[in-house]
């Protein structure tokens, strides 16, 4: 068989960090005889290399080149290159790891679509990856229709035959930003690429030890010298104008403003964030039209005014504001409908705890940042007038699963309100009213999510911050009604919502990952059963939400004889959140016995028996009497010291609900 993806993995002292990435490999659902791995060591000086050969000697389709240490990664990729016989290329580096379908899925994806460039759904582990890049499937992508360029590192899929013919090459040597120069001329020569996002196709890690490349200190000169490389691919491929001024501003905005920014930058020792400072300065003066910032949003174009205007102690008094904002999130309903978990919230960002603030001028939106004095004359001079497009703002609603830190969009309707500040006129909160709707069957993309714990988190989109919150820690009146769990599908499946420990925040359990089924049945009580004795029949009222019709099972079990029954079942719908499960009941089988009950639930085929706090004496005439069982207290409340009432935040909290209450 030709072999359809050569896989190159750039080594160097990886330690035991290789072997995820390793398992993965030989782990890929393409045919061994489809695909290659090229590990190209090197120079590593550590246990690797004969880690390596003896990977070669077992299987075929794994090899090695070992070479002298050519001090970063861009040789030891193109020696890759050179040896692939694949019709196309994969870059994955030594301590990341690939789903197990992310060849097999790429291929057929790039050759469907006649890509030259793939780039598989990332998920960062300790490390940012692109957000909105992956929102949806792009098969016909650019760098004018889609965030191409948010996704300057090497790990995708390029056809062979494409970079030979532009004789596409890694720069070589102890560099920097050697994967921009090389992924940008890719997307600007492309004829086409595509983007798969409903499938979880590269794991980007961070090592426990941060020992990665790209997180180790940089020489500033060096390193925006190198960034200058970059520009000048776009330069040259691109002609002066919007779309240059858009690639150029991916450089601004990461690179630059990023750095420049809260923590990020508060936390650099004060010479070398004068040094990144300095050349920072000279790569906008040198190389950045006005056009280039203006695209920013408001406050990362007050960051980038203030670099083009040598501002370091601005940008530093700006920072230790901007150092306090975050999102935050009410859930104000939540509930099953139509096999969809409705979701209802209000959200904004708050800086110290107090909500941002805006004010009117004409008819713009400015944001006010309580700096002194002398820092907002200085922004004012630079004609950086803190206007604020917040009709562009947004906030989404996404699901994150625990394990893999594969996540995705859910469908979202909100509103913008402006919501006065009492005492302050023309001031005003900017607040989002949210639903969102997940459909377990489709929330991947369009497909069903896995089996796993997805925590539900709210991304708000607004004046330059994107930022995540966890959703359900503060709860509204209608927070909890209808939460349940959710047997759906077909084979069912159960879905269900819960509250995490200790903080209270929304998650959703797909398929029984944890116990937290057993407490939707502690207020079960005898009159949720129902037995019939001529014929014998049982049914069960369950606290569910279900579609149509399942199959699900009751096992009944005797402790004196140690005997079991396990009874088929039918659960249906008995309202919005109330299900029942009905089915026959072998008395002659139960008689003179107590059995107590446990349901095993539709959970992709292999549910988890979840006993009840019921059992049925079945007495030798036949009769039967339903019994409710003592059930173990559930897990108290985390405690709340008293000195917490006395915290502003909960005395905030303490005031809003007593002013709902009243204007009720």
């Amino acid at each position: 068989m030709p072999i359809k993806v050569s896989v190159v993995i750039p080594v160097y002292n990886p330690g035991v960090y290789i072997e995820d990435c390793i398992a993965s490999l030989l782990r890929q659902s393409l045919p061994d005889d489809e695909y290659e791995a090229i590990f190209v060591d090197d120079g590593s000086t550590d246990e690797t290399p004969e880690r390596l050969d003896r990977l070669a000697a077992e299987y075929p389709h794994m090899h090695v080149i070992h070479q002298e240490g050519s001090g970063w990664s861009g040789k030891p990729r193109n020696v890759g290159m050179a040896a692939a016989k694949g019709e196309f290329i994969q870059f994955v580096d030594n301590d990341d790891w690939l789903g197990d379908e992310a060849l097999e899925r790429m291929y057929d994806y790039g050759v469907e679509n006649g890509a030259d460039v793939i780039v598989g759904k990332m998920a960062g582990k300790g490390r940012p990856v692109p957000r909105e890049l992956f929102r949806k499937n792009r098969p016909y992508a650019n760098v004018e229709n889609a965030p191409l360029i948010d996704s300057l590192t090497p790990h995708k899929m390029f056809r062979k035959a494409f970079l030979d013919k532009y004789d596409l090459r890694y720069k070589e040597g102890r560099r920097r930003l050697e994967d921009h120069v090389f992924v940008a001329e890719a997307y600007l020569r492309a004829e086409n690429v595509a983007v798969l996002s409903d499938y979880l196709c590269y794991y980007h890690v961070k090592r426990e030890d941060a020992s990665n490349a790209g997180f180790q200190r940089f020489d500033p000169v060096g390193y925006f010298t190198n960034l200058r490389e970059a520009l000048d691919v776009v330069e040259e491929l691109t002609e002066p104008g919007p779309l240059r001024d858009r690639l150029f501003r991916r450089w601004l905005r990461n690179e630059m403003v990023e750095r420049m920014r809260g923590q990020r930058l508060l936390k650099l020792p004060a010479d070398y964030r004068q040094q990144l400072f300095d050349e920072m300065h000279k790569v906008v003066v040198e190389r950045f039209g006005p056009g280039v910032a203006a695209g920013l949003p408001t406050t990362q174009r007050i960051v980038a005014d203030l670099i083009a205007a040598g501002r370091l102690g601005d940008i530093e008094e700006f920072a230790r504001w901007e150092s306090q904002v975050k999102p935050s999130g009410v859930l104000d309903d939540l509930g099953w409908k139509d096999g969809k978990l409705t979701i209802g919230y209000t959200a904004e960002y708050k800086s110290g705890g107090e909500p941002i603030v805006f004010r009117t001028d004409g008819e713009k939106d400015l944001l006010v940042p309580p700096l002194p004095q002398t820092s907002l004359d200085a922004i004012a001079r630079l004609g950086a007038d803190t206007s604020a497009p917040l009709a562009k703002s947004k906030v989404d609603l996404v699901v994150r699963e625990r394990v893999t830190a594969a996540e995705f969009f859910q469908p979202v309707e909100f509103t913008r309100e402006k919501v006065p500040v009492k005492r302050r006129e023309g001031h005003f909160r900017h607040v989002f009213r949210a639903t969102s709707r997940i459909d377990p069957l489709s929330a991947a993309n369009g497909a069903a999510l896995d089996a796993g714990v997805w925590d539900v988190f709210i991304r708000i989109t607004s004046c330059g911050w994107t930022k995540d919150t966890r959703l359900g820690a503060v709860r509204g009146d209608g927070a909890g009604r209808g939460r349940g769990a959710a047997v759906i599908g077909s084979p069912a499946r159960l879905f269900l919502p819960f509250w995490t420990d200790p903080h209270g925040n929304l998650s959703l359990d797909a398929d029984q990952q944890t116990d937290r089924i057993a407490y939707e049945f502690t207020g079960l009580t005898s009159a949720d059963v129902i037995v019939t004795t001529d014929p014998g029949r049982l049914t069960v009222a369950l606290p569910f939400h279900v579609q149509g019709e399942s199959e699900a099972n009751l096992k009944l079990s005797n402790a004196a004889t140690s005997r079991s029954v396990e009874l088929p079942g039918t659960l249906s719908s008995r309202g919005t959140d109330r299900a029942e499960l009905r089915g026959d009941l072998p008395l002659e089988e139960l008689a003179g016995g107590r059995w107590g009950l446990e349901l095993i639930l539709p959970s992709n085929g292999d549910g988890k028996p979840v006993a009840l706090p019921l059992a049925l004496d079945v007495r030798a005439s036949g009769g039967v009497v339903v019994k409710r069982l003592a059930v173990a207290a559930r897990k108290p409340a985390r405690s709340r010291p008293a000195f917490r009432l006395l915290r502003p935040a909960f005395l905030r909290r303490a005031a809003g609900r007593l002013r709902r209450t009243l204007k009720k």
